[in-house]
């Protein structure tokens, strides 16, 4: 099939190399020409493990990308609009991206297409722009168009193996014809395929993503409690998890999760329910709890030693191993309560320095491996569990505060962990 892409972005960017490598003739598009001379070279704008490789395989061949919105749809069968929804001051979503991705897509039309949402959108957010299309194109004989909502469910880190591995597709549909087109499309994916109203998929997403985060801060809460009562709360949590009806994903305590989706994705969706006049109560406490997460591991420090003028290192910075996401970082929250407390920082990611660069600037000094930062400090902040980290051996004579469980060791004179 011949797909368009709107948006070059972590999801864009993914998308339209994984359909490209099953033989689909892809045009990915955006707005931003350097991002689009980097893809044209070969270079992600984004670190994704495996992403480099795979745009090597496709890009030239089955992927080609452009700033002309207008040839791209034109020359497709199907378009994926995978821009932005960022947060508003009051956690909703700006979803003007999408609308004028939609508009756009809209004015281009000279015959039928199928228009796909996979932006992280509320629900009823496609359905209000099918209406903006009836109200603005209503003069348009050829405004005839299929639309779904597909959203996605890509883990950073492992995000080429979830697009080709999908656990499940959901299609929220607007017509037969266009679930037949988009069932055309997945026809070689080997999951369930799920079919419903679009905004029913837009709700799936949000579920999702808010029943994750909740896992990650129900252990983290009770890894508070295991912390106090000399309990290692990942003996408790591979314990449930091997209940079926639990699982053990997703139970691993530290210090909270972030990145670019539970963060939006949990305050939109309760933003969505505010609006409604609905009290998000559980989600509401899974925001506080991740919150305050990260400070605990500052305040078991600072139990231990004087911060003021020690030199501290830390390692990992993105969010999450195999990823460059400082986005909601809690190293981000960790590092400022240090500087707080007068403590001097030097950073090592082995992906993520850059995107540091930009937040803290030369408020922290940074280094070119984990073993420079340790030898230049007299403690360590663990804070990414990137697999470098786990000898032991770089630890020797350091007090080591681990936010990830990195290390298998106890908690004592020279090693703490948050929750265990």
């Amino acid at each position: 099939m011949k797909i368009c892409v709107i948006g070059t972005g972590y999801v864009g960017l993914i998308t339209g190399c994984g359909f490209a490598k099953l033989g689909h003739e892809v045009t990915c598009v955006d707005i931003d020409q350097k991002k689009v001379d980097m893809i044209k070279k070969g270079i992600p704008p984004i670190f994704e493990n495996g992403l480099k490789e795979l745009l090597h395989e496709v890009i030239g061949k089955k992927l080609n990308v452009t700033t002309d919105l207008k040839a791209a749809v034109t020359g497709s069968e199907i378009v994926f609009i995978t821009v932005g929804t960022p947060s508003l001051q009051d956690g909703s979503i700006d979803s003007s991206y999408v609308q004028s991705a939609f508009s756009s897509t809209m004015d281009a039309l000279t015959e039928y297409k199928v228009i796909v949402v996979k932006s992280t959108v509320v629900p009823g957010t496609t359905d209000s722009l099918a209406q903006h299309a009836a109200e603005k194109f209503s003069k348009k004989s050829n405004m005839h168009y299929g639309l779904c909502m597909n959203p996605e469910f890509l883990r950073e880190g492992k995000a080429i193996d979830d697009f080709f591995n999908p656990d499940r597709i959901v299609l929220g549909v607007s017509d037969e014809k266009t679930e037949k087109k988009m069932k055309e499309l997945y026809s070689s994916f080997k999951c369930p395929v799920i079919i419903s109203d679009t905004k029913t998929a837009e709700m799936i997403k949000y579920a999702s993503n808010a029943f994750l985060a909740t896992k990650i801060s129900f252990a983290n809460e009770f890894g508070n409690l295991c912390k106090v009562l000399g309990i290692d709360v990942y003996d408790v949590m591979d314990a449930i998890g091997m209940d079926k009806r639990i699982g053990r994903q997703f139970l691993n305590a530290g210090i909270g999760w972030g990145g670019s989706c539970f963060p939006k994705d949990v305050k939109a969706i309760t933003a969505s329910f505010k609006k409604n006049k609905i009290e998000p109560k559980i989600l509401d406490a899974v925001i506080e709890t991740n919150n305050h997460q990260p400070q605990k591991l500052v305040d078991l420090a600072k139990k231990k030693l004087k911060l003021r003028g020690m030199d501290i290192a830390v390692l990992g910075l993105a969010f999450k191993p195999d990823s460059d996401d400082m986005r909601e970082a809690p190293s981000i929250k960790i590092i400022e309560s240090l500087l707080k407390e007068g403590a001097k920082i030097v950073a090592y990611d082995p992906e993520a320095m850059e995107n540091a660069k930009k937040i803290f600037g030369e408020k922290i000094a940074y280094s070119t491996s984990a073993k420079d930062a340790i030898s230049k400090s007299s403690a360590v902040f663990i804070l990414t569990e990137w697999k470098e980290f786990s000898d032991e051996r770089l630890y020797s004579g350091k007090v080591v505060f681990d936010g990830r469980k990195v290390l298998k060791k106890k908690s004592g004179k020279d090693y703490e962990g948050i929750c265990w």
